[in-house]
């Protein structure tokens, strides 16, 4: 299975002025395997200590933080000789070890010659809230699901996925029905690679919700282990929650749609911590499209998304015969797949910033606004091949964009105010 990230890895190992690496990213999309991966790859040997799983190692870092002093342990726990220029460390779930997250300072510091890589779900980044963060001292690297061309890729069609990797938009054509056939699939199956790797190997559809449904448990499971007590009532509401603030034709989140009487106060922090663990998407209304975008953005209007549409799909119970039979899936729930699927696909493409627009009325609305190699790019989403798309001509007339894109299942089309691009392409057309 090929994950785009692996490029990172290497640039990160050949680096000159290469630090401790952490590795973040949600729960269940794919961290674990890569970093390994690399490791089998790139190195003669790699160190690998989970410390979630061995409580032996857990207190690690308590005595001292050393270098010199952890690699004499770790040599004598693997029985290994650790050579520095030939040999990944990996610290796994390093938030579990007290006082390990402080040590790649020192690292960093005092034997820069080992390549350390540090794995943080991100679940646990404030347990130990007294611990010194090595700020300045460590690179980093955020993993998503799978995106659709790492989809494509696993389901073996490289010659569909070298269109997309290549930027071949006049080839689209001849792949159409095939590209809006996968397309369907990822809507249905997403990105998480323990589900895109079970539908490779044994074609059957029927266990894919059954895996996607044991990740939202362990998700779930992991809001009354990780977060602080008083807030796990309010992080299940707000998570429960998504697929219907999602269905509404206007998908800002509204929080009298959990409940009546909620107020911003109630849920903040529950949503901020969602949010921090990868588990959610978080996209901010901006008032006007200049640079940069993060100077106008509005913290109280947002829209929410799951991390995969596939999980979307799975708490949504998405009916298989609606992916299958004709393009429903598109436009089930006003659309909320499809935009799922953008927002996803645009996470992963890593654009400077993520947002969207509506007018101080709120009577126009722009699906999404981002901020990509010093340029701000309208995109408005569209399901099927209905383009209509009132608010989007309003916003390219009043502010003239450099570069507008609609996204659709239509053919790609470049005309004079904007680019029709589509849905199966969004991710790469934007990718580095």
């Amino acid at each position: 299975m090929y994950r785009a990230k692996i490029k990172e890895f290497i640039q990160w190992k050949l680096s000159t002025n290469r630090k401790p690496l952490i590795v973040q990213g949600a729960r269940q999309v794919g961290k674990t395997w890569l970093i390994r991966e690399f490791g089998k790859t790139e190195f003669a040997q790699t160190v690998y200590i989970n410390f979630e799983k061995t409580n032996r190692l857990q207190d690690l870092f308590l005595q001292d933080l050393d270098p010199q002093r952890i690699i004499s342990v770790l040599e004598a726990f693997f029985k290994t000789k650790i050579d520095a220029a030939n040999t990944l460390i990996v610290f796994d779930e390093i938030q579990s070890a007290p006082k390990g997250l402080t040590s790649l300072k020192y690292f960093c510091e005092d034997t820069p010659e080992y390549y350390v890589v540090a794995s943080d779900s991100l679940l646990g980044m404030n347990l130990h809230q007294k611990e010194s963060f090595p700020v300045g001292k460590v690179n980093f690297l955020y993993m998503f699901p799978m995106n659709f061309y790492e989809f494509l890729l696993a389901l073996g069609e490289t010659g569909m996925s070298e269109i997309l990797k290549n930027k071949r938009w006049e080839m689209l054509p001849v792949f159409v029905d095939k590209f809006t056939e996968y397309l369907k699939y990822y809507f249905y199956i997403g990105g998480m690679p323990e589900v895109v790797n079970d539908f490779v190997e044994k074609r059957d559809w029927r266990n894919i919700q059954k895996i996607q449904n044991e990740i939202l448990t362990t998700y779930e499971n992991d809001f009354s282990k990780h977060a602080p007590y008083e807030l796990a009532p309010r992080l299940n509401m707000v998570w429960q929650n998504i697929p219907a603030q999602l269905s509404k034709e206007n998908k800002k989140f509204v929080y009298g749609v959990m409940r009546e009487g909620a107020r911003a106060k109630d849920f903040e922090l529950a949503i901020q911590w969602l949010i921090d663990s990868g588990i959610l998407l978080k996209c901010c209304r901006i008032s006007e499209p200049r640079m940069p975008l993060i100077a106008y953005q509005e913290m109280s209007a947002f829209k929410l998304f799951f991390n995969d549409v596939g999980l979307l799909a799975a708490k949504s119970k998405l009916d298989l015969q609606t992916v299958v039979l004709g393009n429903d899936v598109f436009t089930e729930y006003k659309g909320a797949f499809t935009e799922q699927f953008v927002m996803q696909q645009l996470r992963a493409a890593e654009p400077d910033y993520t947002g969207y627009w509506t007018n101080e009325r709120s009577t126009a609305e722009v699906d999404f606004v981002i901020q990509n190699k010093g340029e701000i790019i309208p995109i408005e989403v569209k399901a099927e091949t209905n383009l209509k798309a009132k608010s989007f001509k309003f916003f390219c007339e009043k502010y003239n964009p450099k570069t507008a894109i609609r996204t659709s299942l239509s053919d790609y089309k470049e005309e004079s105010w904007m680019t029709n691009v589509p849905l199966y392409i969004i991710g790469n057309y934007f990718g580095k």
